[in-house]
């Protein structure tokens, strides 16, 4: 059965929380409804392949059993079957900081991110977890989003830059203004639901690039400071850290992807992650956050400095 396309007049009107309550309730597709027919059905795999893991993990309620205990086991079991299916090598991260944490990586390709979840719910355990989720993504796996939280995942849609030029809207048009607006309101959604999972210690994971690429920097006149840096961390900082009583650390971490990975997952090929020097909320404050700035482009570049510095050099840019 296909997805129910929005009627383009209601959805001027709606706001980015009915638009995602419409997608994972009542079979409705922002993709569909904008012309990306084909970028939908490319990812209806990965709907399925998350459809069956999460049965897996969650397939084995006790009865009797609390909601709190399921969810724990539940993760347990993911975590050991991630360890045969997609292996990870990660120490020297932190588990019991009462800080909340923003963890921004190298994006080389799909398969860091098994990875990186295995490596949160061992040494993070229960600490709230936000992901930003690319809109065909999140299209894929919103029939599981309720039960994908009760792993202590949130997951939240987003427009990359990528994905926006692949829809390739003319200007001007009705899908062009809505695609602008909820791209609009999905990062601001994004934004709040940061802060708020922040306030409460959790956890984020983040891909400064806001794509997948090899390197760190997405070009050498970037890492020169000779053309601009995408303000991902800094939009985050600014947001997190202006609220005084915010405690919140950002991570660098390095993905070292194994010899002759692939884009997609590689499944039983080890990935290194890395932890990189941690910028504290006070050095952030004291170094790097300037009353009124949008942007704190020394912050940004150094932060991706963080990451190179434990990568070989052919991750630079």
């Amino acid at each position: 059965m296909g997805k129910k396309k929005f009627d383009l007049v209601k959805l001027e009107k709606m706001s980015a929380g009915e638009v995602i309550d419409k997608i994972q309730h009542d079979g409705y597709s922002l993709l569909e409804t904008l012309g990306a027919h084909k970028m939908r059905r490319e990812m209806v795999p990965v709907g399925k392949i998350c459809n069956a893991a999460v049965n897996y993990v969650l397939g084995a309620t006790l009865r009797g059993e609390s909601e709190e205990k399921h969810s724990h086991r539940a993760r347990a079991k993911l975590v050991k079957k991630l360890h045969k299916l997609t292996p990870g090598v990660y120490e020297g991260f932190p588990h019991d900081s009462e800080n909340g944490l923003v963890v921004g990586f190298n994006h080389p390709s799909l398969g860091e991110i098994a990875r990186i979840l295995m490596m949160k719910m061992e040494v993070m355990g229960d600490k709230p977890m936000l992901f930003p989720v690319n809109l065909p993504w999140y299209e894929a796996m919103a029939n599981d989003y309720d039960r994908i939280k009760q792993l202590g995942i949130i997951i939240t849609p987003t427009i990359t830059p990528s994905t926006w030029k692949k829809l390739n809207l003319k200007e001007g048009s009705p899908e062009f203004e809505v695609g602008q607006k909820l791209k609009r309101e999905f990062r601001d959604l994004y934004t709040k639901l940061s802060h708020d999972i922040l306030k409460e210690g959790g956890v984020i994971f983040v891909a400064p690039s806001a794509t997948r690429q090899k390197t760190v920097f997405l070009s050498r006149e970037v890492y020169e400071k000779k053309a601009p840096i995408i303000p991902t961390m800094s939009v985050l900082a600014i947001d997190a850290l202006k609220d005084p009583k915010t405690q919140c650390d950002f991570l660098p971490m390095a993905i070292l992807p194994p010899d002759n990975y692939k884009k997609g997952l590689n499944f039983f090929k080890t990935y290194k992650l890395i932890p990189g020097e941690i910028f504290t909320a006070e050095e952030i404050r004291k170094k790097y956050l300037k009353k009124d700035a949008t942007k704190l482009p020394d912050f940004d570049w150094e932060f991706h400095k963080r990451i190179a510095d434990k990568l070989p050099k052919k991750y630079l840019y």
